[in-house]
């Protein structure tokens, strides 16, 4: 049996996270409200056999392993994650809870993956340059939550972006207009 995977970008989602609540653009009432629309978004646009990149900052709270995995369960598809600054439990060490997880590949601090025939380079932080990038590869990254510009090929591809809009998008997506 073969089937078509797509692939689906995105960072910060924060889930759990309080802080979350006050940055401008993320209109929640509470965690819990976030947490579901961030949910609820993410299942309408990625399907069971597709593969979600996220680069970074998954969730808070991680000390709750069962919220956490409960929140990882409910996620549609495949799930791949780049490492961000809130994925550790002190330097250089995975949380326990993320590395119990059911990740597609285990967790690191940088991934290349090909996209419509289009290199592209992943990580949690905005790099100036990246692999490939005067050969006209693509350049993916969080961190930022929508602060911080573009630099040739790359872009934030946090769910603050009102692009994103708190959804992971594909690669048709979030390239639209840099092609």
């Amino acid at each position: 049996m073969s089937f078509f995977r797509k692939k689906f970008y995105v960072a910060d989602t924060h889930f759990g996270h309080d802080l979350m609540l006050t940055r401008p653009g993320r209109p929640f009432s509470s965690t819990e409200e976030m947490d579901e629309a961030l949910i609820d978004r993410w299942n309408a646009v990625v399907g069971d056999n597709d593969i979600v990149y996220h680069l970074g900052d998954f969730a808070m709270g991680l000390a709750d392993e069962d919220r956490v995995s409960g929140v990882f369960n409910r996620l549609r598809g495949s799930k791949v994650l780049v490492l961000g600054n809130h994925d550790f439990k002190r330097p250089n060490v995975l949380h326990p809870t993320l590395a119990r997880l059911d990740w597609m590949t285990s967790p690191s601090a940088t991934v290349e993956t090909t996209d419509e025939g289009h290199r592209v380079f992943l990580s949690h932080y905005a790099h100036r340059v990246w692999p490939g990038c005067h050969k006209g590869s693509f350049h993916f990254f969080g961190h930022s939550h929508g602060n911080l510009p573009a630099i040739g090929r790359s872009r934030d591809v946090g769910v603050d972006c009102s692009d994103i809009a708190f959804a992971p998008k594909t690669f048709a997506e979030l390239t639209q207009g840099m092609l």
